[in-house]
C-alpha cells in the first residue's frame, strides 16, 4: 500500500492550492484519513481529518480556509487550502488507516509529503 501526496508549491499570501493523497495497491478499505503539517523547528500537527463517513474536523488556525474531502471510489483524499498565510508554509502530509483484508486491522500509513511555501 502507499499513499501518493501531491499538489504543493509555492504561492502568494491570500492564494490557493488544492492537496491531494491518493492510496493505492492492496486496499479493502480506507477509515480516516489526515493530513499533518510540520513546520522547520517545528512538532508536526495534525490540520485536518475526514472521517469514512465524511466526518471533518480541524485545527483551529485552519477552519474557514481550509476544506478536506475525500472519494472513496478512488481512495483519495483532498485538502482545498484558501487565503493561505506565511504560517500555513510547511511539509504536508497525509496519513490514513487502511486495511488489506476483509477481517484484518487497520494500520497506519503516511505518504511521502508536499513542500507548501507562502509568500509574503
Amino acid at each position: 500500500v502507499q499513499l501518493q501526496a501531491s499538489g504543493g508549491g509555492l504561492v502568494q499570501a491570500g492564494g490557493s492550492l488544492r492537496l491531494s493523497c491518493a492510496a493505492s495497491g492492496s486496499i479493502f478499505g480506507i477509515n480516516g484519513m489526515n493530513w499533518y503539517r510540520q513546520a522547520p523547528g517545528k512538532q508536526r500537527e495534525l490540520v485536518a481529518s475526514i472521517t469514512s463517513g465524511g466526518s471533518t474536523n480541524y485545527v483551529d488556525s485552519v477552519k474557514g480556509r481550509f476544506t478536506i474531502s475525500r472519494d472513496n471510489a478512488k481512495n483519495t483524499a483532498y485538502l482545498q487550502m484558501n487565503s493561505l498565510k506565511p504560517e500555513d508554509t510547511a511539509v504536508y502530509f497525509c496519513n490514513a488507516q487502511i486495511r488489506r483484508r476483509l477481517f484484518g486491522e487497520y494500520s497506519d500509513y503516511w505518504g511521502q509529503g508536499t513542500q507548501v511555501t507562502v509568500s509574503s
